[in-house]
């Protein structure tokens, strides 16, 4: 196991772990003043159990999400680190920073790779400040989910401008999403510091585990996804990248800039 993931074990452990509660009151209360946290929308952190409770937190309030059915909306509180074209089947970690979309995917998702080559990518990376659940972009069907085991390296801008390959090397979920029967991957890449990803819709994907090989999980009845749907949470920050096929969106222009789940991304052309 690399040393990452030890790292993440241990870091998890100290996060699950809750303190008495006027112990935890004040370790809640440091986290939020210290990173900024904007808590308009959950609840008071006195009411968070653990660390790792208040990294998770539900919202407390509805966001209200753009549902014109022809527009993905962002699945995460997050930075817009990179978007734009594949060039073939490279897109880009940060500038300057390339990458195969092949590796990424795997060859479990072969039979796709010409369909995606060329298309459209976007990469939202969550900061630790950021509202950690992930929501389904539009209406879709799940056919596949890859589990990719690997490292955590951490994935903030410094690690994304100095370590290549950054989103092959470490652990990762993908899915392989479908919109009337129009392609996408949603890939959920972990970072350092718990590595944990959770899946509402499958429970069996355990990660930061000493898993040695890829597992696939194919849905023979697809999982059915409604937009703004809860798909899961990252135990602390990570990114998710979302890649269309060819011609399927027009992106918004937003390289650079934060967004809110809910928020319009992209739109079908």
């Amino acid at each position: 196991m690399h040393i990452t993931n030890l790292i993440s074990q241990y870091f998890g452990k100290v996060a699950k772990f809750e303190f008495p509660s006027f112990i935890q009151r004040v370790i809640n209360g440091a986290y939020v003043k210290f990173l900024g946290l904007n808590m308009s929308e959950f609840r008071n952190p006195k009411f968070y159990k653990s660390l790792n409770d208040l990294f998770t937190r539900e919202l407390a309030i509805p966001r209200q999400i753009d549902k014109d059915e022809k527009t993905f909306i962002s699945p995460t509180d997050s930075l817009i680190t990179q978007c734009g074209k594949l060039e073939e089947d490279l897109l880009l970690q940060i500038k300057g920073m390339e990458y195969s979309l092949e590796e990424m995917l795997t060859y479990d998702c072969a039979d796709n790779f010409e369909k995606v080559n060329n298309g459209d990518y976007m990469n939202f990376y969550l900061s630790p400040k950021d509202y950690h659940r992930y929501h389904a972009s539009i209406d879709f069907e799940v056919r596949k989910l890859i589990h990719v085991p690997g490292k955590l390296y951490p994935v903030n801008l410094k690690y994304l401008n100095k370590q290549i390959d950054l989103f092959v090397e470490n652990e990762r979920v993908i899915l392989e999403c479908f919109h009337q029967e129009k392609l996408f991957y949603m890939v959920f890449v972990g970072a350092l510091n718990v590595g944990e990803m959770e899946f509402t819709f499958e429970p069996r994907v355990e990660t930061n585990k000493d898993l040695k090989q890829a597992k696939v999980y194919e849905y023979l009845e697809p999982k059915k996804i409604k937009k703004g749907e809860c798909l899961g949470c990252f135990h602390m920050g990570s990114t998710v990248v979302m890649v269309w096929e060819k011609d399927f969106v027009q992106l918004e222009e937003l390289m650079g800039q934060s967004v809110k789940y809910g928020q319009r991304v992209a739109y079908i052309k």
